[in-house]
């Protein structure tokens, strides 16, 4: 038997959707675990150590941003902080609401599908964030000014100062900064930090680059802006002057 693509789990309160998910996906390659509440998602990240999670917003016992907020900043869940911060997310939510969608990604989500869904839609980006997601292919450190990022240690700082970034913002920065000086376009960015197989909405690039402008820039007495934005061509990341 061949091994599995990739640990995934699956949360949702709703047993017909839980099963469908969880026996679509294992037939596609992946190993699938459950669980039906915030509380049991938790407790099995923090037993099971999955690749990725796919999370249903609305549950019984909390909404699916709670859990990634509790899974980000509570050391009881997962084996490591590295593996706690760095575990990849994927909503499921029937509200397409742009501040629900705002809503999951500050949370620490990495993308989100909407209710309904094809299931080649949700495998397909599910994909794309293991890709996006699963290490890097380049060892050295890459540094911009007083911004440096480990892609090996996946750490981020700037002057000295740790930056807590998502993989996909870590993934974003990663492509700004190994451009630096080079303005890339919407479609570029999406393109290579989300993989998308299919036409995706270019104003989650615009979400992200305002996320990592608030992570970079504010440190104390204000940092040096280094995320510019072209006005009609996409965003460039350049050295302080």
């Amino acid at each position: 038997m061949d091994a599995p693509e990739a640990s995934l789990l699956v949360v949702d309160d709703e047993p017909n959707i839980r099963e469908l998910l969880s026996a679509s996906l294992r037939f596609a390659g992946f190993r699938v675990v459950s669980a039906a509440t915030g509380a049991e998602a938790l407790a099995a990240v923090a037993g099971d150590c999955p690749d990725l999670v796919v999370l249903d917003v609305m549950l019984p016992d909390m909404d699916g941003f709670a859990v990634v907020r509790r899974l980000r900043e509570e050391t009881a869940y997962g084996r490591n902080a590295a593996a706690r911060d760095h575990l990849p997310v994927l909503f499921l939510t029937a509200k397409d609401g742009v501040e629900d969608k705002v809503s999951g990604l500050t949370a620490g989500g990495d993308d989100y599908v909407t209710k309904p869904f094809s299931l080649e839609e949700l495998i397909a980006r599910i994909r794309a964030i293991l890709r996006r997601t699963g290490g890097p292919d380049d060892n050295g450190t890459l540094m911009v000014g007083d911004l440096e990022l480990d892609p090996v240690g996946h750490q981020v700082l700037r002057g000295g100062r740790v930056v807590s970034l998502s993989p996909t913002e870590f993934k974003l920065l990663e492509y700004l900064m190994a451009n630096a000086g080079r303005v890339l376009s919407k479609p570029q960015i999406l393109d290579h930090v989300w993989a998308y197989d299919f036409g995706g909405d270019l104003s989650i690039v615009e979400s992200y680059i305002s996320y990592l402008r608030r992570k970079l820039d504010s440190g104390e007495g204000g940092a040096a802006k280094l995320i510019h934005t072209v006005r009609g061509v996409g965003y460039v990341l350049r050295r302080p002057h």
